[in-house]
C-alpha cells in the first residue's frame, strides 16, 4: 500500500502575519498531494497537516504512526515544506556534539523544533522491505542570494529564503565550530558540485532541496508562489506518472534549478542501489 504525510506551514505561530511566515508551502502541499494521487497513491492514505495543525506533536505523532503501522512492501512518502534551520546537539552534561539540523512546525517557539535526531529514532523503526522518501523543501543554513532574470516567468523580487536564524546559543557555536574541539566533524560532507550521496546503512531516500550550507527559496511561478524544488519534483512526476528511476528524477530537478537561476542544488541520499530503482519502488 501507499501512505504519505504531507506537511505545508505558511502561517507561522503566533496565528496571523506576526510569525516568519512563507507564501508557497500550502502550494507545495497542494501540488505534492496531487502529484503522488497520479502517481498511484490513494487520497484515503494521504494525510494532509497544514499551519496551526503541523504542530510538533502532530507531526511526530501522524511520523510515527506511519511508520509504526506499515509492513513490508509498502512504500510511504513524509513531506514537509517550511522553515528549517540548524541547531547546536548539546548534551546533557552541556557539551557541544554536532550541528543538528532541523524543522521548524507551526508552534516551533514554544514546542521545539524536530532535530535531525527526532526522525532518526522514528525512522530507525521503519521495518525491512518498506519503501520510505522523505522530501524537505527547507533549508538548513543561509548564504547570500542570486537574483537574475533569464526571461522565464519567474518574479524573484518574491523570493524568500525558508530558513529561520538559530537562537543566539546555536548561532555562536555554529560561528565557531571550527575552533572548538568539543564539535565533533559534520555528520555530513559539505558538496559544493552535483552529486547524489550514498549512505550505507540508509533505510530511506532524503531528497534535499538544498545541500547543507545553501538557502532553499520559494519565488513567483507562473503567478502562483511556489518552492522552487517542490515545484520540478512535482511536474517532473506528474510528467512521468512516477515512472522515473530515482538519479534521473535527481538529475533533472538539478537542471531545473539551474536553468532557472536558483540559488540552491538538491542533494539526494540513499543506499547506492537505491538510486537505480524506481521512486516509490
Amino acid at each position: 500500500m501507499k501512505k504519505a504525510i504531507i506537511v505545508g506551514i505558511n502561517d507561522y505561530a503566533p496565528i496571523g502575519l506576526d510569525g516568519p511566515d512563507l507564501n508557497g508551502c500550502i502550494n507545495d502541499a497542494r501540488d505534492m498531494a496531487n502529484t503522488l494521487v497520479i502517481c498511484g497513491f490513494n487520497p484515503s492514505q494521504i494525510k494532509i497537516l497544514t499551519n496551526q495543525n503541523a504542530t510538533r506533536v502532530n507531526i511526530l505523532k501522524y511520523l510515527k504512526s506511519l511508520v509504526n503501522n506499515s509492513v513490508k512492501g509498502d512504500s510511504l512518502v513524509f513531506y514537509y515544506s517550511g522553515h528549517g534551520t540548524r541547531v547546536a546537539n548539546i548534551g546533557t552534561d552541556l557539551e557541544i556534539d554536532g550541528l543538528d539540523e532541523a524543522i521548524c512546525p507551526h508552534d516551533y517557539a514554544s514546542a521545539g523544533v524536530i532535530r535531525d535526531d527526532d526522525f532518526k529514532a522514528v525512522l530507525g523503526k521503519l521495518k525491512a522491505g518498506v519503501n520510505l522518501e522523505v522530501i524537505f523543501d527547507c533549508c538548513h543554513s543561509g548564504t547570500g542570494t542570486r537574483k537574475m532574470d533569464l526571461g522565464l516567468e519567474i518574479d524573484m523580487s518574491f523570493e524568500a529564503v525558508r530558513f529561520i536564524p538559530p537562537m543566539l546559543e546555536d548561532e555562536f557555536y555554529l560561528t565557531y565550530a571550527s575552533e572548538m574541539s568539543s564539535i565533533k566533524t559534520s555528520k555530513k560532507t559539505e558538496f559544493t558540485t552535483k552529486a547524489l550521496v550514498p549512505v550505507s546503512g540508509i533505510n530511506h531516500t532524503l531528497w534535499a532541496a538544498s545541500k547543507d550550507n545553501q538557502v532553499s527559496m520559494e519565488g513567483n511561478m507562473s503567478g502562483q508562489i511556489r518552492g522552487y524544488f517542490t515545484y520540478h519534483f512535482c511536474k517532473i512526476l506528474r510528467a512521468t506518472n512516477g515512472n522515473i528511476v530515482r538519479k534521473t528524477l535527481d538529475k533533472q530537478i538539478a537542471i531545473a534549478l539551474a536553468a532557472m537561476g536558483a540559488a540552491q542544488i538538491n542533494q539526494t541520499e540513499s543506499m547506492t542501489a537505491e538510486f537505480s530503482q524506481k521512486i516509490f519502488s
